[in-house]
């Protein structure tokens, strides 16, 4: 059970008791896959940040098995990954949707939209990487169109980035081998 700063339980309200929890994790999986090979190529330090929790309690059914049983989120948690490239601090999060249209801009929340705004701000290269799972499209829209895009949202004018829109302002990323999602690439060309 992993509870919220506010101290409420996570619940699912939901008859058929659905789970999102890991929604977008092959998609994460596959970027920390294509950061291990930029590690191993000596090309990026790159690595997913680990969520800050309180651990509560820890059940202890075996000496060697201990199964955290209520823990709570410490502070909300700012983007997926972060790093450095070429001299560069790097930081960015990564959102996958199954919907084939648009990509809800409820699905990013407000302190990680003005973390990437202050990275932006102090020289960092910052972004958010979306991949549309219905087209197997992954897109990086850089940091200053998302924050155009964010302040529409919160002036009430807009409710998503349609996937045109994401083919307008931001870049294709076409997936590969080794490594598999290849964002750098494109990192460098836009930034770099």
């Amino acid at each position: 059970m992993v509870n919220y700063p506010h101290k409420k339980k996570a619940t699912l309200t939901s008859e058929k008791n659905i789970s999102f929890g890991k929604r977008g994790m092959s998609f994460e999986d596959d970027l920390t896959k294509s950061n291990e090979h930029y590690l191993a190529a000596n090309k990026a330090v790159i690595h997913k940040k680990p969520t800050p929790v309180q651990i509560v309690k820890v059940h202890y059914p075996k000496r060697a098995a201990a199964v955290i049983t209520e823990a709570y989120f410490r502070t909300p948690s700012t983007t997926d990954f972060n790093g450095i490239f070429k001299g560069r601090y790097i930081d960015f999060e990564a959102k996958e949707t199954s919907n084939a249209t648009i990509f809800p801009l409820q699905n990013l929340h407000e302190h990680q939209v003005n973390h990437m705004i202050e990275v932006k701000k102090h020289g960092g290269i910052t972004f958010l990487l979306v991949k549309f799972s219905k087209f197997n499209e992954i897109y990086l829209l850089p940091c200053e169109n998302l924050a155009k895009f964010w302040q529409e949202y919160k002036l009430g004018n807009r409710r998503s980035i349609r996937r045109e829109e994401f083919a307008q302002y931001g870049t294709k990323i076409p997936e590969g081998a080794f490594p598999r999602i290849d964002y750098l690439k494109v990192v460098e060309e836009l930034f770099l």
